[in-house]
């Protein structure tokens, strides 16, 4: 079965009514990133930034999968299929996808700002200042903020590394390292990108480009891989 590889982005879940940081009109014209996305931010002012995040997982809540999130997951009835995200939402799992990489972190845990490995599913509900692990230490949203370390970036580039196809949706690609991801799919791996947006691509590849928000590029991802012969050998 062949290898189809997803690299997706803010764009994915656009549709589903996720409001994105960069959209126009999007939560940086009401937040500054630097705030609510960095350690410094949260070692300045930590009640915001609980409230910052305590919003996003309430909308979240209220958010269902688009047909881009469905239509992703209904193709691991012909390929072996693995989603890389940029998305700290879960979407994607709630769509169906099993096998789902969080490279920026997931919305609905909480992290020990001690310990790292000490991680918590909370669901939808709130962080509260005096919220604590097990260790006494304040819990924190489990994000990748700026400035931090990515550390699924290394499973993420072993992952690409297994592509037979590679596709790129919603996504600028203009945010490292997960920008660079593309680089690593093998020389014989066709690779696509689904993205109403004019996205810049590395010249030197031969890139597919479905001009589409995610919801119908995938539908056309699907009818060009299988008419291309492309499904799982009977």
């Amino acid at each position: 079965m062949k290898r189809l590889i997803f690299l997706t982005g803010a764009g994915m879940s656009a549709e589903s009514g996720i409001r994105t940081f960069r959209e126009a009109g999007g939560l940086w014209e009401e937040y500054d990133v630097t705030e609510v996305a960095s350690p410094e931010g949260w070692m300045r002012n930590r009640e915001l930034v609980l409230r910052f995040y305590n919003e996003r997982r309430r909308q979240l809540e209220k958010c269902q999968p688009n047909a881009g999130h469905q239509g992703v997951a209904a193709l691991e009835k012909h390929f072996d299929v693995e989603v890389i995200t940029q998305n700290i939402d879960n979407l994607h799992e709630r769509a169906g996808s099993s096998k789902v990489l969080h490279l920026h972190g997931e919305l609905t845990k909480a992290r020990s700002t001690e310990d790292p490995f000490l991680v918590y599913d909370i669901g939808y509900g709130d962080i509260r200042e005096g919220d604590l692990c097990e260790k006494g230490s304040q819990l924190r949203p489990h994000i990748v903020w700026f400035g931090e370390a990515v550390p699924m970036m290394d499973e993420a580039v072993r992952i690409t590394q297994t592509a037979d196809i590679f596709v790129v949706i919603g996504s600028s690609l203009n945010v490292y390292p997960a920008a660079g991801l593309i680089e690593f799919a093998p020389a014989a791996a066709s690779l696509w990108l689904i993205d109403p947006n004019d996205v810049y691509l590395p010249g030197y590849r031969k890139v597919e480009v479905i001009k589409a928000r995610a919801s119908d590029g995938v539908k056309i991802l699907t009818e060009r891989l299988l008419g291309k012969g492309q499904e799982r050998e009977q």
